[in-house]
């Protein structure tokens, strides 16, 4: 049995951050959505979604597969009730279809209500506002019945929701999991007089620079660096906010880069409900939430000293520089600041990309030579 995770309307109302990915490639926690469910049932996966997204994470079916709503998040309960759907069965709650095992536009035989409350995404600000759930669940997952690695006594642990895998490194720091579990992924480092606090998790060869100050909950993903002040953000992976500067209640894409003395706001000086931008509707929507700080799409990079606002969404690829606060909304392949925008072209970006990958490729190779 092959499990297959489809897009429902989320992927439209995640965007930009499923502009480049399936809503099940989105990492919530310590793993993508995707890795979750691996680590649940012992079977394969793959995605059913967008048709330009199709080639790079093709389907792979077999016969009796289970689809899965590629916005949930597993838990145990959920677990066993989608294990025991029949052939032609489908799992819903109200109107909200969770789970099939028969393709999503299949006249389902039986219809099967789930009251549990469970996880599921629908928005961006979604991914950090839950963030402290999953991390929870995700480090009892991975080190269930596991040991811990040594690390250098040199450190200070309170508490003892700590584990280190093999290779994370730690000097000097201070690491507090009174408030929530600590997780460093394998090959990780942690560098002199850090301070975080759980929730957090630094995942599989990915930095924390010296000085940092985290808060929970937050993930930085892997093949990250990362300094500064963080408060319950999440950066999916291959990104770099190494400076000072504060980064709060964000969702980073794959591939940005924050820079020197950037800041994002998160609290209105009003104190007022926070909006966000809306791909769906074309216009600001609100959140619900007072704490929203900055959303932004994969390979988007900003200046030094940028400013954001409280609630800014950046698109995928665009390039933010200059004085000032730039607008709430910046789209995708923007390039500019406050003074204004102009097209970011394909030429412009490819440039850039390649001169980043080069970047990355080349402090990639020189770091395996140590080990």
């Amino acid at each position: 049995m092959a499990i297959i995770l489809f897009d429902d309307s989320a992927h439209l109302s995640l965007r930009p951050l499923t502009y480049t990915r399936p809503v099940a490639d989105l990492r919530i926690g310590i793993l993508t959505i995707a890795e979750k469910w691996a680590n649940h049932p012992d079977t394969t996966y793959s995605f059913q979604t967008q048709p330009y997204l199709q080639a790079k994470f093709p389907i792979k079916s077999g016969t009796d597969d289970l689809y899965i709503n590629g916005s949930v998040c597993p838990d145990e309960a959920l677990v066993e009730a989608i294990n025991q759907l029949k052939t032609g069965e489908a799992l819903k709650q109200g109107e909200f279809l969770i789970a099939a095992k028969a393709p999503t536009d299949a006249d389902f035989s039986r219809v099967i209500n789930y009251d549990p409350s469970f996880v599921s995404i629908k928005y961006p600000e979604h991914i950090f506002s839950k963030n402290d759930i999953e991390l929870r669940k995700d480090f009892k997952l991975l080190t269930k019945g596991r040991t811990s690695a040594a690390i250098s006594a040199t450190n200070v642990i309170i508490g003892t929701d700590f584990f280190a895998e093999e290779g994370a490194t730690a000097e000097c720091s201070t690491f507090n999991t009174t408030n929530g579990p600590v997780y460093l992924g394998k090959n990780s480092s942690v560098w002199e007089g850090t301070n975080i606090r759980g929730s957090f998790a630094l995942c599989h060869d990915s930095q924390v620079k010296m000085g940092g100050k985290i808060y929970g909950a937050t993930t930085i993903g892997p093949y990250s660096r990362v300094g500064g002040e963080i408060n319950n953000a999440v950066i999916w992976g291959y990104s770099s906010k190494g400076h000072e500067g504060y980064l709060g209640n964000a969702v980073l894409g794959q591939w940005c880069n924050i820079g020197a003395d950037s800041n994002n706001s998160n609290l209105k000086n009003n104190y007022a409900e926070v909006k966000l931008w809306d791909y769906t509707t074309g216009r600001f929507r609100k959140t619900g939430l007072q704490f929203c700080g900055l959303i932004m799409g994969d390979h988007a990079k900003c200046g030094i000293n940028t400013m954001f606002n409280t609630g800014t969404v950046v698109g995928v690829s665009a390039n933010v520089f200059g004085a000032g606060y730039p607008r709430n909304f910046i789209p995708d392949f923007a390039r500019g600041g406050a003074h204004g925008f102009e097209v970011y072209t394909i030429k412009k970006c490819s440039r850039q990309l390649i001169w980043y990958l080069s970047g990355r490729i080349a402090y990639l190779t020189k770091k395996s030579r140590r080990y």
